[in-house]
């Protein structure tokens, strides 16, 4: 074997999302790009603000002495305190750049904090349904996930579920608000019971144990709603996000992770950060990125046009018999699937044409997921095949 074990077996396991990306080139090949309609992955088709654009243009034409050296590996200091201004406004207590390290995404951010408090098989809870990575990323650190299901018809947290999860080696939380793939808003009354709860583990156990909340959909909510800030909620907490969803740049890789300033021994905690942001290889987020995302931290993409786009598919598949929550936020639809085995319904779509991720891939049978973070004119020439796929599997 040319490759370790492991990661042979991991690639077997890999992502639902990713398989049927590749499956849509293929039918693109054969059908043509405008005749295939393409659900699978959470790539914005919008661009980014104008304001980012007019940030790109001033670093170009009048570029800053060194600014593409080495930094400290937390970050510039202008951006990290950019960033905490802003998490300032949902934070009982100020936040400030001490408590901010930038990051290469998302995924970074993660992969930080879990070697940063990961001890070699302590458990990380994960809930179902799930982003699919998570498993990968907490295995990376040495660290066991541990599955525990919100609740069944709402996808809100199901504190019972989440209380019979915690043990003697739980470490962590992951809360994904608002969620990929329910597009769920978890309320502040059931994150400040999280909190509780878990302070009155913390006692039982004589553990810290964290939450860590993956929030790069926190700017993408509906109806007036407002994503809680988790500060204010769980006092050992912490923020990783990204800015591929709100400013629509998941390929330029920036973010951040920010802990709480009221959690236990946080300076401790920020120093190991850094060193793991440094020792896993990122050593320091994007210089030019960091720049250019320093004065557009309350800037985002269209909202509402996310907004159209979701009460189009929400109303049109609700009217054919598809039943699914309304997302509240982020850009993704999680119905049941009308057939039991959920990875048969997605292989029907197929037949139309329509490439969806099966429920199995978040770690939820009987659902699939719709990203609905594609062009509108996709998702309105998509609704004929809509209707002929629901005719097959007998809504």
């Amino acid at each position: 074997m040319t490759i370790a074990a492991k990661i042979q077996s991991a690639i077997e396991r890999s992502s639902w999302i990713r398989k049927m990306f590749e499956e849509g080139a293929r039918l693109s090949k054969l059908h043509g790009a405008e005749n295939v309609f393409d659900f699978t992955i959470g790539n914005p088709s919008v661009e980014p603000p104008q304001a980012f654009r007019d940030q790109l243009r001033e670093l170009a034409n009048h570029p800053l002495p060194g600014m593409h050296r080495y930094m400290n590996n937390a970050g510039y200091e202008e951006t990290r305190a950019a960033v905490a201004a802003v998490l300032s406004d949902k934070s009982p207590l100020p936040v400030t750049a001490a408590q901010v390290v930038m990051t290469c995404g998302a995924g970074g951010a993660l992969n930080v904090v879990l070697k940063t408090i990961l001890n070699p098989g302590e458990e990380v809870i994960i809930l179902a349904p799930y982003f699919v990575e998570y498993k990968f990323y907490i295995d990376n650190h040495g660290g066991v996930p541990k599955e525990a299901w919100t609740d069944r018809e709402t996808f809100h947290l199901d504190l019972n579920a989440i209380e019979a999860a915690i043990g003697p080696q739980t470490r962590a939380l992951i809360v994904n608000n608002p969620n990929n793939p329910t597009g769920v808003i978890y309320p502040e009354a059931d994150l400040k019971a999280l909190g509780d709860l878990l302070a009155r583990k913390e006692k039982e156990l004589d553990r810290t144990l964290y939450v860590i909340s993956d929030e790069p959909y926190a700017r993408i909510a509906y109806d007036g709603q407002k994503v809680p800030g988790i500060f204010g909620c769980v006092k050992n907490s912490i923020i990783v996000t990204s800015h591929s969803k709100d400013l629509a740049l998941p390929g330029e890789r920036i973010g951040y992770l920010a802990a709480n300033p009221a959690m236990d021994e946080v300076e401790l905690f920020m120093e190991g950060a850094v060193f793991c942001n440094r020792v896993l290889g990122f050593v320091n987020a994007p210089a030019l990125m960091q720049r250019l995302v320093t004065n557009i931290q309350r800037e985002s993409v269209d909202i509402d046009e996310y907004q159209r786009k979701r009460d189009l598919l929400y109303d049109n598949l609700t009217t054919l018999g598809f039943t699914m929550v309304k997302p509240g936020g982020a850009f993704y639809l999680f119905p049941k699937s009308p057939l039991a085995d959920d990875v048969e319904f997605v292989t029907q779509a197929q037949k139309h044409n329509i490439l969806l991720v099966p429920g199995v891939g978040f770690g939820a049978p009987g659902f699939f997921r719709i990203a609905y973070c594609i062009d509108q004119g996709i998702i309105e020439r998509s609704l004929p095949a809509w209707e002929k796929l629901a005719k097959d599997v007998g809504l």
